[in-house]
């Protein structure tokens, strides 16, 4: 009985062939024409070109430092609202959660009225420091965090929430505290969570555009990330962006092919 009802649902109802089949289309063509349109023949000289090196490896660095920026903030806030108690949890969720919502650009503003030189917070760090935020490396940084955390954030959450807690009992009952629990059975249990929500969280930062230009601007090897070099190139030079867009395409498509496996593991274990 089992097979056969295995069988009968592996049909597809003929009124969702179409629209599915246009989904496809709709999602793959894009990708496929850029791998059509593609100078292979001019590749290398491409690569190659002034300012593509630059960009690639500030994509490279920023994106790195804004992920391991967002493992320290975020795993600590991610077990905050999976395991406390504390009020307003719900709240805080949502408020985490509103930079998958909002547009880049908005985030850019927000980061600049906070953070700029007559910011809430800028004003204060500039007129006692003297640190300047905005336009900078550091700025880059910033903005890709404040869109990308949030990715690491829920994933996280969600394996915190999936893990046996059992085990973390059994660990308080031994004589562990808080943090030994957290740091030798709750980590490790959401290890898989956490590399998953990284990756994520890298490939975010990496793709970042709307937050970096507002906030850290367009300045070739201080802020220009992969993403805003292929912008400006579009305007300039056609092949080039589509040369960087290629770069970025195979970073996906890596990016994709490390949470295969998590992917895999998730679809035997429903």
């Amino acid at each position: 009985m089992r097979r056969r009802r295995r069988r009968g649902g592996a049909g597809v109802p003929l009124p969702l062939v179409v629209p599915a089949a246009l989904a496809v289309a709709f999602l793959v063509l894009p990708v496929l024409g850029l791998l059509i349109r593609a100078p292979w023949s001019s590749l290398p000289q491409q690569l190659t070109a002034p300012g593509v090196g630059e960009a690639l490896r500030l994509s490279l660095v920023s994106a790195t430092a804004a992920t391991a920026l967002s493992l320290v903030l975020g795993v600590p806030l991610a077990w905050v609202l999976a395991r406390s108690r504390i009020r307003g949890r719900s709240l805080l969720r949502a408020l985490v959660t509103v930079p998958l919502v909002l547009p880049p650009v908005v985030g850019g503003v927000a980061l600049f009225l906070v953070l700029g030189r007559q910011g809430v917070v800028g004003s204060r760090l500039h007129d006692a420091f003297g640190i300047t935020i905005p336009f900078t490396t550091t700025a880059v940084v910033i903005a890709q965090t404040f869109v990308a955390m949030p990715f690491l954030v829920i994933s996280v959450e969600g394996a915190l929430r999936a893990a046996d807690a059992r085990f973390e009992d059994v660990a308080a009952t031994l004589g562990a505290d808080r943090w030994t629990t957290f740091r030798r059975v709750t980590l490790p249990m959401v290890a898989p969570g956490v590399a998953a929500g990284a990756v994520l969280c890298w490939a975010r930062a990496l793709g970042e555009f709307g937050a970096t230009i507002t906030f850290a601007g367009n300045f070739p090897g201080t802020t220009q990330t992969m993403p805003l070099a292929v912008y400006l190139a579009l305007q300039r030079e056609p092949e080039a962006a589509i040369v960087l867009s290629l770069v970025l395409l195979g970073v996906s498509l890596a990016t994709l092919l490390l949470l295969r496996d998590r992917w895999l593991r998730a679809g035997v274990a429903a």
